[in-house]
Formats: C-alpha cells, sequence, structure tokens
C-alpha cells in the first residue's frame, strides 16, 4: 500500500511540475528576421560585447584621472606615552660634568593635512590615454564583430531547421503514396494477384520511411532548441516558422563577385585596432626613458598638549600651520636594461600581429572566394536537381501507371519510389548550401545585417 502511494505522490510531483514548466513556455511565430532581432537582443556573447563597451569607457575614466588633479586629506592623533628624552650638558643648568635627559615636546599631538600632486609631464599617462581611447574603438568593433558572427550562425541555423522541415514533408507525401500502394497490394493479395513477399517489401519500406522520419523529426527538435540557444530564446518555448520561399534564387550568379575591400570588413579593422593597441603599448614603454615632471603642494595643521581636550571651548592645545611647495623631476638612468627589454618584446608582439594581419586578409579572401564559389555550383546543382526532380516524378507515375496496368513490377515501383525520394531531397539539400553560402557570402562582404532588412 506504501508503494503504491509513494509511487501516487512521485506522479503527482512530475505532472505539477510540468504544470508549471507549462506556465512558463511559450509559442512564438519566428520569421528569419525576427529571429535575429530577437538574438540581437538576448544573445549572450553579443550582450557580453556590449557590456565591455561599457568597461573600455570605464577603463578610460580610470586613464584619464592619472592627468587629473590628485588631491589627498589625513588626519591624526597622538597620545605620547613616554616622550622621548634627549641628552643635553649640565653645563646649560649650572651642573658641569653631568649629562642631563630632558623630554621635549607634548604628551598629545594632532594633525590635519591636505595634499595636492599634478602631472605636469609624463609621457607614459598621455600615451596610456590614447590607448585608452583606441581600447574603446575595439571594444566597439569586437561588439560588432560578434554581432555579424551571431547573425551568421542563427541564420544558418535557422535555414538548416527549415531544409530539415521542407525533408519531412517529402517523407509524409511519399509515406502518404506508400500507405496507398501497401493497401493496393494487400487487396490484390487477398484476391490472389499479388504475392505475400510483395506485401512484406512494401510494409518494410514503409517501416523504414516511418524510422526516417522520425529520427529526421528527432534531429529537428535538435535544431531548433539549438536555433532557440543561439537567440537566448528559452528551450521550452515553442517556435513556429513560416514556410520561406527558398526556391527564390538567381537564374545566374553574376554580380555576386563583387570586388573586395578587405579594409572595410569589421574583423580586419578589429585586427588592425590589435595592432594599433600594441603599437601604443611600445609607445608607453619607450616613455620610460622620458624625465617625468610633476607639481605637488601641502598644507599641514598640527596641534600639541599636554591635555586631550580638543573640544572644550577652553582647549589648551597650541597649533601651528606649516605648507610646502615641491618641484619633482624624476630622471630615469639606468635600470639593468628591463625598459630596453619591454621594447624589445613589445616590437616582437608587433610582428606577430602584422603577420595575423596577413593571415586574416587571406582567411577572409578564401572566404569570399569560396562562398562565391559555392553559389555557383549551387545554382548549377539546383537546375540540375529541379530537372532531375521532375523526370523522377515522371518515371514514378509512369511506372506507378503500368504497374496498376500489369506492366510494371513491385520492384520497378518502389525503385521509383526511391528515386523520387532521393531526388527530391537533392534538391532540398542543393538550397540548403545555396542559402549557406549565400549567408557566408553576405559575411565575407560585411553585408549580413542586410538580412535585417
Amino acid at each position: 500500500m506504501n508503494r503504491i502511494t509513494n509511487k501516487f505522490l512521485v506522479l503527482a510531483a512530475v505532472l505539477v511540475l510540468s504544470g508549471i514548466k507549462g506556465l512558463n513556455a511559450q509559442t512564438v511565430q519566428l520569421t528569419l528576421k525576427d529571429a535575429l532581432n530577437y538574438a540581437l537582443k538576448n544573445n549572450e556573447n553579443v550582450r557580453k560585447a556590449r557590456l565591455d563597451i561599457e568597461g573600455g569607457k570605464a577603463k578610460t575614466n580610470e586613464v584619464r584621472a592619472q592627468a587629473l588633479p590628485q588631491i589627498t586629506g589625513s588626519a591624526s592623533i597622538n597620545d605620547n606615552l613616554l616622550l622621548q628624552k634627549s641628552p643635553i650638558p649640565g653645563e646649560i643648568f649650572g651642573r658641569p660634568g653631568e649629562t642631563i635627559f630632558v623630554a621635549f615636546g607634548q604628551k598629545y599631538n594632532t594633525t590635519a593635512s591636505a595634499q595636492l600632486s599634478q602631472q605636469l609631464f609624463n609621457q607614459s599617462v598621455f600615451t596610456g590615454l590614447k590607448a585608452a581611447r583606441a581600447g574603446e574603438d575595439y571594444y566597439n568593433l569586437n561588439a560588432a564583430l560578434s554581432e555579424e558572427n551571431m547573425l551568421q550562425q542563427v541564420a544558418s541555423s535557422y535555414y538548416q531547421v527549415l531544409v530539415s522541415r521542407e525533408k519531412m514533408a517529402v517523407i509524409d507525401t511519399n509515406i502518404n503514396s506508400l500507405v496507398r500502394i501497401e493497401k493496393t497490394v494487400a487487396d490484390q493479395f487477398r484476391n490472389g494477384l499479388a504475392r505475400k513477399i510483395d506485401l512484406d517489401r512494401v510494409k518494410v519500406n514503409l517501416t523504414n520511411l516511418r524510422t526516417q522520419r522520425q529520427e529526421l523529426e528527432n534531429g529537428v527538435i535538435q535544431q531548433e532548441n539549438l536555433l532557440k540557444f543561439y537567440i537566448g530564446m528559452p528551450i521550452n518555448n515553442t517556435i513556429l516558422i513560416p514556410q520561406a520561399q527558398l526556391s527564390a534564387i538567381p537564374a545566374e550568379a553574376s554580380g555576386m563577385a563583387d570586388e573586395l575591400n578587405v579594409a572595410d570588413l569589421t574583423q580586419y579593422r578589429l585586427i588592425k585596432k590589435q595592432e594599433e593597441l600594441l603599437n601604443y603599448q611600445k609607445k608607453a614603454y619607450q616613455a620610460e626613458y622620458i624625465p617625468k615632471l610633476s607639481f605637488n603642494t601641502n598644507f599641514v595643521y598640527t596641534g600639541f598638549g599636554n591635555k586631550f581636550d580638543l573640544l572644550r571651548s577652553n582647549s589648551t592645545t597650541q597649533w601651528a600651520k606649516a605648507s610646502a611647495l615641491t618641484l619633482n623631476l624624476s630622471i630615469p638612468i639606468f635600470d639593468g636594461f628591463a625598459r630596453k627589454s619591454r621594447v624589445k618584446q613589445a616590437e616582437i608582439d608587433l610582428l606577430k600581429a602584422q603577420e595575423d594581419i596577413r593571415n586574416t586578409t587571406q582567411s577572409l579572401n578564401l572566404a569570399h572566394d569560396n562562398a562565391t564559389i559555392q553559389i555557383k555550383n549551387s545554382i548549377s546543382t539546383i537546375k540540375a536537381q529541379v530537372e532531375n526532380m521532375k523526370l523522377a516524378q515522371e518515371v514514378y507515375a509512369s511506372t506507378q501507371n503500368n504497374y496498376h496496368n500489369g506492366l510494371a513490377t513491385l520492384t520497378d515501383l518502389l525503385d521509383a519510389e526511391n528515386s523520387l525520394v532521393s531526388a527530391q531531397n537533392s534538391y532540398t539539400q542543393a538550397l540548403l548550401n545555396y542559402k549557406l553560402a549565400e549567408i557566408q557570402l553576405l559575411k565575407s562582404k560585411g553585408n549580413i545585417k542586410s538580412l535585417l532588412n
């Protein structure tokens, strides 16, 4: 009895939790534009890149503070439990030959001071300020690149979901067709016009198709979850993707292979900004050879007394003022070649950055050329697959007619059915390859944000 009660409680808890989860779930209509705009607001990497922009501004303010006046204040109260005594010759007090110890000072010392310092010339600070401003530009470019990469990722994932659904529709159509064939063969078998092996073969093919559909459906669910992850949407939400015109492609690839200006691309500009930052780093190390000039001034107010009565109106504390003005000049002379080593390291980092620039330039040109070639190939493949699909449809229709008239075998009909499914899936895959190449081409030309229009 207890075991039954425990099972009931577990089942009830699962149902309650499922109900709570269902309350939080939403159904969202999602076009490609909707998905991209949603991702711009909710994608984790994009949001972190935007936070880096704010962090870059804060770093600029931090560096700028080094060039502004620095003001500090301090206060202290000293209780001299034992006053320091100093030896004094006894002759002063008419006691020749003796050494007399005399305590100097007061039991309580109170000090309040304020100090102001200002950098008059410090090349390291000025270089750091330029580097901080360049750092702000770097974070802005990095955020823009994060957005572009995310848009490419989301668009590719979106079309993969769409194409997988198209493949499911193809399988559904062929399952319905095969169900009709199964019914026909079953009727023929009952009337003695077909063999049992023929009916079994149809059933095997039908089972295989249904298994393929189940696997494809599971794959679609996983792809949809991946899409939701990319755009920052809760996984338990349901997305509804409207039918898209995947077949709306140009007849030719003309106009897609425009001259590529790598210097305008965000990825190239980002790595050039990195080079600029490394150059500022080198200048900052070189600035350590330059003398520094600063200005300081302070004001000190000191009180002395044998009683702690600062807060009384008749206080016995006596006060003294002091102030100083200082001009500091720091001249680096020799540091064991540490500065020289830092400059050398910065030069090596710059050389490595220049190699990265050359590699990035090659990579961007390669991506553009490959995307252009893939689009041309995809258009040719799509044209061929359209004709092949039409031919497979005609062959299947003719074979089906011949089968009903006793002029074709069941093997011929099933082979024609399989050929039609293969042709339809190849066509759908060619459409996906075209769309992925189109997205890659837009990304390689720096136009990926045109998908938002």
